[in-house]
């Protein structure tokens, strides 16, 4: 299949970014690929923020995959920084091919690198697929999650 890149995310990858970020049923309600104004204006504050690790996983010259990295300094647990992920997405040609699992070591070796005493992502409750594969990559179901729309 060719060799893999991870690497951070340019603007000229924003468009297959947002494309993949829309294409299961939860981003299709959310995501709007037909306008990349407000996704550009994001992507210069992550570009710009270091504790912000926007990657793509690219194959023979094409955007596969794409996950968020957060770096989070805090307090707790003796002052540990933490990670965290999100936006994880694997292309559809590409699932089950091992692409996420390799977005997701690329991460916690980045982790690591950075310093972090622990790794932490949410996952909709609606994706037990995605649920089961991040309990085989050592992730554990450890919190109930809230969000608060704004």
């Amino acid at each position: 299949m060719g060799d893999l890149e991870i690497r951070p995310t340019t603007a000229r990858d924003i468009p297959a970014v947002v494309a993949m970020l829309a294409d299961d049923p939860l981003g299709a309600q959310r995501e709007s690929p037909d306008d990349l104004g407000p996704y550009m204006a994001a992507f210069e504050r992550l570009r710009t923020d270091p504790n912000q690790h926007l990657v793509v996983a690219v194959r023979e010259d094409r955007v596969v995959g794409t996950l968020q990295l957060t770096i989070v300094p805090g307090l707790s647990r003796r002052g540990a920084t933490r990670s965290i992920i999100e936006g994880v997405r694997v292309h559809g040609d590409e699932r089950g091919s091992g692409l996420g699992t390799q977005l997701i070591e690329w991460a916690i070796d980045e982790s690591r690198r950075q310093g972090c005493h622990l790794v932490q992502l949410t996952s909709d409750r609606t994706r037990t697929d995605a649920h089961r594969f991040y309990e085989r990559l050592g992730f554990s179901a450890s919190h109930t999650g809230f969000k608060l729309q704004l």
